[in-house]
């Protein structure tokens, strides 16, 4: 698809292929995954063209001259303008190896990895309720994932009673125990909570860990970027305020 091919044109104005993917371009990202779609395509070409069509029609009422029309020219000279200033202001702001480094050492809890554990669980509301289901597992009767869409209570019932990844105390106290110290793939229970009683079995734990640099490297980067940026602004902010500002 060649971006110069022509599309339409409006008052002597060409609308070609890259004007439509740089439109679908500034569009939300949700959007934007309709670009293959040639329907959308021409609902975006035509958006353009309303857009040069209308302006035509503004140039030829003469809304172009109206005191509100100079009100909004003026207004987006000073925002283009005030942005220009901004960028320029910003612009040679780096963050350099070093400075990622540093924090990274000075912030270790913001690179530790708690540990946690991964469950699944069976809740009914008896003890015997969760003796029998117990029981038929331990025969080789039923997978414990079938038994907790079976008879489970919880919404996890649905994917087989897994719980996911959680760390040490999210979990009430009873099924948090049992999460952190049951033998890993073992069914242990019954175990009475608040909730009822579970049926659990840990498919999983890891410790604590520290992320490597590399991996947090461009977390930190644009971390530092923003507070030098951030900084640089508000410094240059009262430096024109003492100038300019009564």
């Amino acid at each position: 698809m060649s971006e110069q091919k022509i599309l339409a044109t409006v008052d002597g104005v060409n609308i070609t292929e890259a004007d439509v993917n740089a439109y679908i371009a500034k569009l939300p990202q949700e959007q934007q995954a309709y670009a293959a779609y040639p329907q959308f395509r021409e609902h975006c070409l035509k958006q353009l063209m309303a857009f040069h069509l209308y302006a035509k029609m503004a140039v030829e009422e003469k809304m172009d001259e109206t005191e509100a029309f100079k009100a909004e020219m003026e207004k987006a000279r000073k925002e283009i303008l005030a942005q220009t200033a901004i960028n320029s202001v910003l612009k040679d702001i780096v963050v350099t190896e070093e400075e990622m480094q540093a924090f990274y050492k000075e912030n270790p809890d913001h690179f530790t990895e708690p540990e946690s554990a991964h469950a699944k669980h069976i809740l009914v509301d008896t003890e015997e309720k969760a003796t029998e289901i117990m029981a038929s597992i331990e025969k080789g009767e039923v997978a414990f994932e079938d038994a907790a869409k079976e008879f489970s209570s919880c919404p996890s019932n649905a994917q087989g009673g897994d719980l996911g990844e959680f760390g040490r105390g999210q979990m009430v106290p009873e099924f948090d125990q049992v999460a952190f110290d049951a033998e890993i793939g073992k069914v242990v229970g019954p175990v009475k909570t608040q909730f009822g009683y579970h049926l659990i079995k840990v498919e999983g734990r890891k410790e604590t860990s520290v992320m490597s640099f590399e991996n947090v490297k461009d977390y930190i980067q644009g971390t530092l970027l923003q507070q030098k940026q951030n900084e640089a602004y508000t410094a240059k902010f009262k430096e024109l305020e003492e100038k300019y500002a009564k």
